[in-house]
């Protein structure tokens, strides 16, 4: 939904990219940067439940891991190898976001009282958050496969009604919520919701090349 945005966006950040671009950052650096910066904050933030601030500090590194796309037109232009280590690395990012939430989760999942743990009551909103955040990374990585393995048969799948800015959008909202509100409530919200984003999107994935496969008499012709 959110990448009928890039366009403007993009335009939005080309100061910033000729930046650094005049600091002698290439591409891959800034590509690299923002994708260790972000698997690391998301870990951290987990750990900490600091979730309002990592949210900050996570928006502002998903809007810098944007900027090699700008840094690239700016310089040498797209290569493949770019491309190919921008998609491989935001899997990475997105699992560092994604285990972060799972391990706040699993923090809050007996409540902590003076320092010591009860074991005799449970939080079960962790508890189905720590649930939701396990299926919501199993469709986070579908996504992105399904279009890849569309594109080595010659199909495409781009679309769907989540895409990676949308999810990371819903996981920060969560996060920051939640960090306001000292509760675990509205993350797992936000999970819940991802979870229902995901697997609309892995199955609109799905539908896009079994159509195009069937415009073009393929369906039968399997692996």
């Amino acid at each position: 939904m959110l990448e009928k945005l890039r366009p403007p966006f993009k335009r939005c950040i080309e100061p910033i990219a000729k930046l650094l671009v005049a600091m002698g950052l290439s591409a891959n650096a800034v590509t690299v940067s923002g994708a260790v910066g972000t698997t690391l904050v998301g870990i951290a933030t987990g750990i900490t439940g600091w979730l309002f601030w990592g949210a900050v500090v996570l928006t502002i590194l998903v809007l810098f891991d944007s900027l090699d796309g700008s840094v690239a037109a700016l310089t040498t232009g797209s290569t493949k190898f770019g491309a190919f280590l921008d998609s491989t690395l935001d899997r990475i990012a997105d699992w560092g976001v994604l285990i972060g939430a799972a391990i706040y989760f699993f923090m809050n999942i007996y409540p902590h009282h003076d320092g010591l743990i009860n074991t005799q009551s449970m939080n079960i909103v962790a508890l189905v958050g720590l649930c939701c955040t396990a299926y919501a990374m199993m469709t986070s990585f579908v996504t992105p496969y399904a279009r890849a393995r569309a594109e080595s048969i010659q199909c495409e799948a781009k679309g769907g009604i989540a895409t990676r800015s949308d999810r990371l959008t819903i996981i920060l909202i969560g996060m920051a919520v939640s960090g306001l509100a000292h509760s675990p409530l509205w993350l797992a919200i936000a999970m819940a919701l991802l979870c229902v984003l995901g697997t609309i999107t892995v199955f609109q994935r799905i539908g896009e090349v079994k159509k195009a496969l069937a415009a073009r008499g393929g369906l039968d012709h399997a692996d």
